[in-house]
């Protein structure tokens, strides 16, 4: 018998950590464990030690498109402070499993995975509607796997009716993320000796003065219900050679959180006039935020499971999250109603001594085989 709990300390157990990724052998345990269920699984590796998954069991009904759960395997580092329990142990103390990808989000997919097994076992392999499971890599470093399977797998992702993204929301549904715009900026200058100032063009004022004007920069826009509105902040800045020579190179990042009220073209757009001919930007991470309307089915029917399961008292209203997923590269492809839910800890993400509640995970494995059964098999 599948045991979710044994599942998530067994995935906990492989070092996924990203940089530098080597997710391979945990994306092959768990497709393994899917073609064991019966579901048909394509690989594409992106290296030796990296690799995508595609799993699916195919529907009896064609006019149907499947439903699609995704989920991926790689971690952020462990950190420089000390951890208390091993971080690749999957220990469980007082109720909580622990481990680096505990909550974020190896409990998430062990649950998938689970409710992918009961439906093949409830319907013989044979649902009315289909189901995909997109097992992933490099998710913690921008989304690098689903963006190999959106340029090289469409074949293999197929159609989808609805998209599940198993990140921590500690089993609450949210409905939209944001979208993340990364932009390089940098300023040019005339170098000189420092005794002359005159005779240079001083780099780093040129970007001081860009990065005054972005602390002042205003979206002028409505806010969206669930993500309010967007942010802006510098996070990096370098600039100049050494201490007595005018600087002729200064760069700064300029990391803007967007929602789903503005194209991000339109935004940098804007950002470079208000800036001005001083600095030029160019974008390196580009991932759009992502909305769905409560009154969708597949939101009414995922409330009604988590009402069901957790009760009145902790079922809430749909939310949004301030990070964007892998759904805001699987979305290019499948552009279907998109929710995010999850057994992880979001307070726990990423931190030291990481852990996911073992009663999530449970709660997890009945909110998904619900919600797949009366989507894919009634």
């Amino acid at each position: 018998m599948f045991d979710p709990i044994a599942y998530t300390q067994k995935l906990v157990q492989f070092d996924t950590t990203n940089p530098p990724g080597r997710e391979g052998e945990c994306v092959e345990y768990v497709a393994q464990t899917l073609e064991a269920f019966g579901f048909r699984v394509t690989r594409h590796r992106l290296d030796d030690a990296r690799v995508n998954a595609v799993a699916v069991l195919p529907g009896t009904d064609a006019t149907q498109d499947p439903l699609v759960l995704t989920g991926h395997l790689d971690t952020v580092p462990l950190g420089a402070a000390p951890w208390t329990c091993a971080p690749f142990g999957g220990e469980i103390l007082e109720g909580k499993l622990y481990g680096r990808g505990a909550s974020d989000m190896k409990s998430g997919v062990a649950a998938i995975v689970a409710a992918a097994g009961q439906l093949a076992e409830q319907t013989n392999g044979a649902p009315r509607r289909g189901l995909t499971v997109v097992l992933t890599c490099g998710e913690e470093t921008g989304c690098t796997g689903a963006l190999h399977l959106v340029e090289n797998g469409r074949e293999s992702l197929g159609a989808a009716s609805g998209l599940i993204v198993g990140e921590p929301t500690a089993n609450r549904v949210a409905i939209a993320h944001k979208g993340a715009l990364f932009i390089a900026a940098e300023a040019d200058g005339v170098t000189a000796h420092s005794s002359q100032p005159e005779l240079g063009v001083n780099a780093i004022y040129k970007a001081a003065r860009a990065i005054t004007k972005v602390e002042d920069y205003g979206f002028n826009e409505k806010p969206h219900p669930l993500l309010g509105s967007p942010t802006i902040n510098v996070g990096m800045m370098t600039g100049g050679m050494n201490v007595n020579s005018v600087p002729d190179s200064a760069r700064f990042t300029i990391d803007i959180r967007t929602t789903a009220v503005r194209e991000h073209e339109s935004i940098l757009e804007e950002l470079k006039a208000y800036l001005g001919p001083d600095v030029s930007l160019n974008t390196f991470t580009n991932m759009p935020a992502v909305s769905t309307e409560m009154d969708e089915p597949l939101v009414q029917l995922a409330l009604g499971a988590c009402r069901e399961v957790l009760g009145d008292d902790r079922a809430q209203e749909p939310f949004g999250l301030p990070f964007f997923t892998d759904a805001s590269a699987l979305g290019r492809h499948y552009q279907c109603p998109t929710l995010i839910l999850g057994p992880g800890e979001p307070p726990a993400m990423h931190q030291t001594d990481e852990y996911c509640l073992v009663d999530r995970i449970r709660e997890a494995v009945s909110i998904y085989t619900m919600i797949v059964h009366r989507w894919c098999a009634a």
